[in-house]
């Protein structure tokens, strides 16, 4: 039987959906490797790399405070040019925004890389993407999704995935301590808040509303977290400035606004499992530029991820999209 329109168009809202949940994770995943290039001191083990490192050192949660302002800023002024629209909101609406920008922005960065001074990148990651069990909880028993078998099935494999391709097997690259594992678990509740909270949102507003107002709050929070000094020091060199920009559109503009955009098309814990393809990508990106090892192992953990996601979006039983995109 030929396929009917409303079939036809929830299968083309499926693959927008997860095009841009992916899109979000090849960008956080570029962000990373950037740090990487821009961060790294020159060495004889860099002389390979197909670009020479630059070796500027930023503060990391310095620059998470003056990349969001600086998203902000960019979003901002581009908004008011293009969709003066979307910068629009009442009053009732500031609490919630508030709430995003704090909760499911800032604190998502703050609590990892918190996580990360106290263990290190590796344990962070595999901590963080413990997200997809609690969207999948909260989703079935407070949101009424459905649970079908794809969804926990989907969510184990892609934990076991991002496991094994951060070197989790058996205890490889993990430094484990009680303070570290409590703020990584925090960040994991952050982080699958921003994607329960970016559900919310796509009901309500545009994702460019919510991203430009969210970045607001998360710009007044790294002011008064870091002071204002020191989210602003980067802008008076001119190199840092650039690395600043560059890292606030492509790994804070560019894949917030997907991801936002994506949890109108498909449910959080499907974006969410699709977001896991980030340490993945990251991975094998690392392999390709700076000549990092690839083991058996981690190829299996990126190939469960994959798996993950094929078994996501198998057809689902409930309705996928959360809303019909607004322009």
């Amino acid at each position: 039987m030929p396929e009917s329109s409303e079939a036809a168009r929830l299968r083309a809202d499926r693959i927008k959906g997860y095009t841009l949940a992916a899109l979000a994770a090849a960008c956080w995943a570029t962000g990373g490797l950037t740090a990487k290039w821009l961060f790294t001191i020159p060495s004889a083990g860099t002389a390979h790399w197909p670009l020479p490192p630059l070796g500027i050192f930023i503060d990391p949660i310095a620059l998470a405070g003056s990349r969001a302002f600086s998203a902000f800023a960019i979003l901002a002024i581009v908004l008011a040019f293009t969709r003066r629209r979307d910068l629009v909101i009442e009053l009732k609406d500031v609490p919630f925004l508030a709430l995003f920008g704090v909760a499911g922005l800032a604190m998502v960065h703050f609590t990892y890389f918190k996580t990360i001074s106290l263990t290190n990148v590796a344990t962070a990651i595999l901590i963080q993407y413990l997200a997809p069990i609690l969207v999948l909880v909260v989703s079935v028993l407070f949101l009424k999704h459905r649970l079908t078998w794809t969804l926990p099935v989907g969510v184990a494999l892609s934990v076991s995935g991002s496991a094994l391709v951060v070197g989790a097997l058996g205890g490889q690259g993990l430094v484990v301590s009680p303070a570290g594992v409590a703020w990584g678990l925090l960040s994991a509740v952050f982080f699958a808040g921003y994607s329960l909270l970016g559900m919310i949102a796509a009901a309500r507003y545009s994702p460019w509303t919510t991203l430009v107002w969210g970045l607001g709050f998360a710009s007044l929070f790294w002011f008064a977290v870091l002071g204002p000094a020191t989210v602003l020091e980067v802008f008076t060199n001119p190199k840092t400035a650039a690395v600043v920009v560059f890292v606030a559109i492509v790994s804070t503009i560019i894949p917030f606004g997907a991801f936002l955009t994506a949890l109108r098309y498909i449910a959080p814990t499907n974006a969410t499992v699709t977001s896991t393809i980030e340490p993945v990508l990251a991975g094998f990106g690392a392999f390709a530029l700076f000549g990092e090892s690839l083991t058996p192992v981690q190829i299996l953990g990126g190939l469960l991820v994959i798996a993950a996601i094929a078994v996501v979006q198998l057809p689902e039983r409930q309705p996928a999209a959360i809303l019909p995109p607004q322009d």
